[in-house]
C-alpha cells in the first residue's frame, strides 16, 4: 500500500505522543480503601468477580501522598466483562457503521458507548441534520431511507437527513439488535494493556459495574476525542497549532411553542438565508449569540431545533473545562429563548424542550495513521487506490477565535475550494499499533482536511469500511493494515453470495 506520512514541523506541537505518567510518592502517606463491608472485613477471601445483581463492588486501596497531589493505587485484579472478534470503542456515527458492517461480515462485536443511548452526536447531543450523507451508498443510505421512511414530512422531503433523535435512537437499537451486537451502554474507556508486538491486549473501562476488561482480535477507535488510539500509545495531532486550537463547541437544544408559518423565512430548510435574518432578527432586538450564525430547524409537529452557541478554546479531553463549557451554554441557550419570548409574537410562547445531554465537539485528537490526509489533497481532489468513500464537503472550520476570527490559512484553503476527493483507508488504520483501526473525525489527517471529512455523513462509511476490514483481517488471518481495500470488497462480496 501506498503511504503518505506527515512531514513534521519540529517547531510546533504536532504529533504528540501518548503517555502514561507514573509517580513514586514518598514515606508520609495515608493508606486508603479496605475490605468491602462488615461483613468481609474480618474475611481473608479475596473477591475477584463481583456479583453485580447484589450491588457488590471491588473496592479500591492505595496510599494517598502526605500533601494529596497524587495517590497510588494498589494493585488488584480486574474481571473480564466480554471476549469479542471485535470490539468498537464508541457508538456515534462511526462506530454504528463499524459494529453494524463488523456483525453483518460474521464477526462477533462488542460496542462501548458512554451514553444511555446510541447514536452518540445524533441523539446524545441532538445535532438533528445529517451532513454529507446523501451521496452515500451502504449503511449510511440504509439509515437515511428508513429516516425518511418512518419521519415526519420535513423527513421525507430532505430524505431523511433532517430527522427525530428519538427515532434514530429507536433504529440503531433496532439494527445493532438485529445484527447481533452486543451493546454496553453507560461505560467509560479508561485505559488499555498494550503487548510488546504493537497489539492492544485489553481495553479498561469504568461503569456503575466498576471497573472491568474487555478483551478481543481487533478494536476500532470511534470515540470521537481518538480516546482508545491515545490510551494505545499512538501519536496524535491536536488544533491547529502547538496552542491547540480547536474549533469551538456547540450546545444543541429542542423547542416548542412557535407556528411554522410564521417563522417560515428564519428556517434554514427554507433558504441559505435564513441565518443571517435570523441573526439580525437577534442583534436588532439586544440578543448576541455567541455562534454568528444561528440555525433553527423544523423537525416535524411543532417541535424544532436550535443552534445558536459557541464555546471557544475549549479542550475536547479536559473533563472540567468541558462542565464549565456546558453549563455557561446551556444558560446562553436559555438567556436567547427568553430574549426571543419578550419579542412577543410570533415568539411569546418558546420554549425549550430539552437542550443536549452531551454538547457537540467538533475537534479532538486526530491519530497518527498510515495515510495523512491534508487540506492539499481537498483542493488538488485525492484519489486513492484504496479509497472507501469519496466526499465533496468544503472547508468548514468555524470560528476558532471568540472575536470570529480564524487562523490567516483558513483563507486560503476556502478561497481554493475542495475538490471531490477520496478518504484512504491506510488513514483509518492506526500507524503505530497493529490491529487498531479509526472513524469518524479522529483519523489520520491535518486541521484543514479534518474540517471537511469530521461531518457524520462520512463518518458512517468510514465506520463501515473499518468493521468490514477488521473482519476480513481476521477471516484471511492478517493484520488490518495488509489488506487493499479491493481485498475487502472481495470478501464482502463472498461473504454475500
Amino acid at each position: 500500500m501506498k503511504e503518505n506520512r506527515p512531514q513534521i514541523n519540529p517547531g510546533r506541537r504536532a504529533f504528540v505522543q501518548s503517555s502514561a505518567i507514573g509517580a513514586v510518592l514518598g514515606a508520609k502517606s495515608i493508606l486508603l480503601g479496605g475490605a468491602w463491608g462488615a461483613e468481609q472485613a474480618t474475611s481473608s477471601k479475596v473477591i475477584t468477580q463481583p456479583d453485580l445483581r447484589k450491588g457488590e463492588v471491588l473496592r479500591t486501596q492505595g496510599e494517598l501522598a502526605e500533601k494529596q497531589t497524587v495517590l497510588r493505587e494498589t494493585e488488584r485484579t480486574i474481571p473480564v466483562a466480554g471476549k469479542s472478534d471485535v470490539l468498537v470503542c464508541g457508538a456515534g456515527p462511526a462506530g454504528i457503521g463499524a459494529a453494524l458492517a463488523a456483525a453483518r461480515a460474521g464477526a462477533s462485536v462488542q460496542l462501548i458507548e458512554v451514553a444511555g443511548c446510541l447514536g452518540g452526536v445524533w441523539t446524545a447531543g441532538l445535532l438533528t441534520k445529517i451532513i454529507g450523507g446523501g451521496n452515500k451508498s451502504g449503511i449510511m443510505e440504509e439509515i437515511l431511507t428508513a429516516l425518511s421512511e418512518r419521519g415526519s414530512n420535513v423527513a421525507k422531503s430532505t430524505a431523511g437527513e433532517v430527522y427525530d433523535p428519538e427515532i434514530l435512537k429507536l433504529l440503531l437499537e433496532e439494527l445493532c439488535v438485529e445484527a447481533g451486537v452486543r451493546i454496553q451502554l453507560h461505560t467509560r474507556l479508561v485505559g488499555t494493556v498494550t503487548d510488546g508486538q504493537k497489539r492492544i491486549v485489553a481495553i479498561i473501562t469504568e461503569s456503575k459495574s466498576g471497573r472491568q476488561a474487555w478483551v478481543a482480535d481487533r478494536y476500532i477507535d470511534c470515540s470521537g476525542d481518538g480516546d482508545l488510539a491515545a490510551q494505545a500509545g499512538c501519536n496524535f495531532e491536536v488544533g491547529y497549532d502547538r496552542n491547540c486550537e480547536c474549533q469551538p463547541m456547540s450546545m444543541m437544544a429542542l423547542l416548542t411553542g412557535i407556528n411554522t408559518s410564521e417563522v417560515s423565512k428564519y428556517i434554514r430548510e427554507n433558504g441559505a438565508d435564513a441565518k443571517a435574518r435570523f441573526y439580525k432578527l437577534m442583534q436588532d432586538s439586544g440578543i448576541n449569540p455567541s455562534y454568528r450564525a444561528p440555525t433553527l430547524r423544523h423537525l416535524h409537529s411543532g417541535i424544532y431545533s436550535l443552534m445558536t452557541n459557541h464555546e471557544y478554546g475549549v479542550p475536547a479531553t479536559d473533563a472540567g473545562a468541558i462542565t464549565e463549557a456546558t453549563i455557561r451554554s446551556r444558560k446562553e441557550v436559555h438567556e436567547i429563548v427568553q430574549g426571543l419570548r419578550k419579542l412577543g409574537k410570533p415568539w411569546q410562547d418558546l420554549a425549550v424542550v430539552a437542550t443536549a445531554e452531551q454538547i457537540g465537539v467538533r475537534e479532538g485528537r486526530r491519530i497518527r495513521g498510515r495515510y495523512y490526509i491534508t487540506g492539499d489533497d481537498l483542493v488538488s481532489g485525492l484519489r486513492h487506490e484504496s479509497a472507501v468513500c469519496r466526499t465533496d464537503f468544503g472547508f468548514d472550520v468555524h470560528n476558532v477565535f471568540p472575536d470570529g476570527s480564524n487562523p490567516a490559512d483558513v483563507k486560503h484553503y476556502r478561497a481554493a475550494g475542495v475538490k471531490s476527493y477520496d478518504i484512504p483507508l491506510p488513514a483509518l488504520m492506526a500507524a503505530d499499533v497493529d490491529g487498531l483501526m479509526m472513524a469518524g473525525r479522529c483519523i489520520s489527517g491535518d486541521f484543514f482536511a479534518h474540517s471537511s471529512y469530521r461531518v457524520t455523513g462520512n463518518a458512517v462509511p468510514m465506520g463501515e469500511a473499518a468493521g468490514l476490514t477488521s473482519a476480513a483481517s481476521l477471516q484471511n488471518g492478517v493484520m488490518p493494515h495488509e489488506l487493499t481495500w479491493a481485498e475487502v470488497q472481495s470478501y464482502s462480496r463472498e461473504k454475500k453470495s
